[in-house]
């Protein structure tokens, strides 16, 4: 079932928390990200049932406070309104395992362009809810995305997953969150990470193993195992109704900024007003000749209240440099960051949640994923404003302390127009291989997306794809229902709603942006839910 390399490392994990083996068959490996990998196993019930289950392995490098932080995440909040809860927990030396319920799901690449526009409004709705539940906790996941957000179509059950990049609100109720935002994190013994989650009760459900060990093939040959003590050690957790987990997602999370300590000692210098007119003197110097001990020195030197000499110029001047570096929290997976992230706003809220949900509903209406996709901040910044305006971006960043300078005025994109052209894109037919019509497709939607003066769907797609027998058939919603097609899966009467709900999602104030308990109100929802 699973190769020589992925059998290597579960006999590792079996090796470094050995009441696994006892309890669980591990079956392989179905994710891997830079924190932790996930298994899938079986265990057997005393009722004889076999059940599936998600484990996590976070790696021994992770902070204990961090694990324990998780672990209260889905102790609290999990296991309700499309949250994924804990089952057990292990813990041996520095190696921890999460087990949790096991959700089958469908991958939200392989069924996004057959989701019919009813089913869209489900999987955002109960994204809402899940969203409002920890948001109720003050939780934010700061990761929201299609991959952490499980959705089996079949049986139509959710799961929000992976609270590995969690943090909390100013007034969140789980304690750990509260520590990891107003200390440095420091030493954390592991009794502490045991006691945080040795209080939740051993389930009854699952067999536990017998005091002899025996090996995965002979324990699985037996038809129920009787209870025993050893099994225990290193036991936590608790069992949850919610059957739900697991993608193949192998995520790369971002570098988490952390804030400086405040009890660091740090010299102050007098700033005598010679100085400051001899720093406002200075020439601009290039960014790419400016080493970082000039940068840490000239950060000692200058007052603030000097005005920058720089401003729209390929340089940096000296005041610039002086500036104290600002630190603020760049947690989450590129392509779904919200605008106050980009620009490391520093009171940042749940409001970042909805703006990844935003995303997420975007690219269900247009049938692109990924939506966005730039190499780091700035770029990720300038496609936002390719949809919503630079002018609006301007002014929503003065808001929160930014100031963001575009060469090029573009205006805001038409969200029905913008998203019905590249629903069209994608179910176009064409012909070649698979890798080939993904290629055409998304070149076509970048040059529909980037075209600047005007939303015009024929001058973008005037020339076919080169190396293909076949052009690409576009028509207006209206043509389609003119020609006879009867399968539109209700993407032929999407109402206005819809697009006022995703304008509302992806406002660029987090201020004024949607609460997830507001989203779940929206006049979109009245009906058919």
């Amino acid at each position: 079932m699973f190769g020589g390399d992925v059998a290597g490392e579960i006999e590792k994990l079996y090796a470094a928390v050995p009441q696994i083996r006892n309890i669980f068959y591990v079956m392989g490996k179905i994710g891997e990200g830079t924190f932790s990998s996930v298994y899938l196993a079986v265990a057997r019930l005393k009722s004889g049932e076999d059940r599936k289950f998600a484990l996590k392995h976070l790696i021994p490098t992770s902070h204990p406070t961090r694990v324990a932080a998780e672990l209260q995440c889905l102790t609290l909040a999990g296991g309700e309104e499309n949250v994924m809860g804990v089952t057990y927990c292990f813990r041996k030396n520095d190696h921890v395992v999460i087990v949790m319920p096991y959700l089958e799901h469908d991958c939200f690449v392989d069924i996004l362009h057959s989701l019919s526009f009813q089913e869209v409004k489900e999987y955002i709705y109960n994204l809402f809810n899940a969203l409002k539940r920890i948001h109720h906790f003050g939780i934010v996941h700061r990761d929201v995305k299609p991959s952490n957000f499980l959705y089996s179509r079949r049986l139509k059950q959710y799961a929000l997953v992976d609270f590995g990049l969690a943090q909390g609100t100013p007034d969140t109720q789980i304690e750990l969150l509260k520590i990891l935002q107003t200390k440095k994190q420091g030493s954390c013994s592991k009794s502490n990470l045991h006691t945080i989650s040795g209080n939740i009760p051993v389930p009854r459900d699952v067999v536990l193993p017998s005091s002899t060990k025996q090996s995965v093939k002979r324990h699985w040959s037996h038809s129920q195992i009787k209870p025993g003590n050893n099994g225990k050690e290193g036991l936590l957790g608790g069992s949850t109704q919610r059957s739900v987990f697991g993608e193949r997602n192998f995520n790369v999370h971002s570098t988490v900024i952390h804030e400086v300590n405040a009890e660091k000692n740090i010299k102050q210098f007098k700033i005598t007003d010679a100085t400051s007119r001899k720093l406002a003197a200075r020439k601009p110097v290039s960014a790419k000749n400016t080493s970082g001990g000039v940068a840490r020195k000239a950060a000692s030197t200058c007052p603030a209240s000097l005005t920058c000499e720089c401003y729209a110029r390929d340089q940096v001047c000296s005041i610039c440099l002086a500036r104290t570096r600002q630190v603020a929290p760049r947690a989450g997976t590129p392509g779904f960051r919200a605008p106050e992230v980009l620009t490391k706003c520093p009171n940042q809220s749940t409001a970042i949640d909805m703006w990844s949900a935003g995303i997420i509903f975007l690219s269900l209406l247009s049938g692109r994923y990924h939506f966005f996709n730039a190499g780091d901040d700035m770029n990720a910044l300038a496609q936002i404003m390719t949809i919503r305006g630079s002018r609006e971006t301007a002014q929503a960043a003065k808001q929160f302390g930014k100031t963001v300078l575009c060469s090029k005025d573009l205006p805001a994109k038409d969200l029905r127009t913008l998203c019905e052209g590249l629903r069209q894109v994608c179910i176009a037919p064409t012909s070649g291989t698979e890798s080939d019509v993904q290629k055409q497709r998304a070149a076509l939607q970048m040059k529909m997306i980037e075209n600047q003066d005007g939303w015009f769907l024929e001058e973008a797609c005037a020339t076919p794809p080169a190396n293909t027998s076949e052009s690409f058939s576009y028509m207006s919603s209206a043509d389609r229902m003119d020609s006879g097609q009867s399968t539109m899966n209700g993407w032929d009467k999407v109402p206005d709603e819809a697009y006022h709900l995703l304008d509302r999602l992806l406002d660029m104030n987090p201020a004024t942006r949607l609460t997830a308990a507001e989203a779940l109100s929206h006049p979109l929802f009245k009906y058919d839910l």
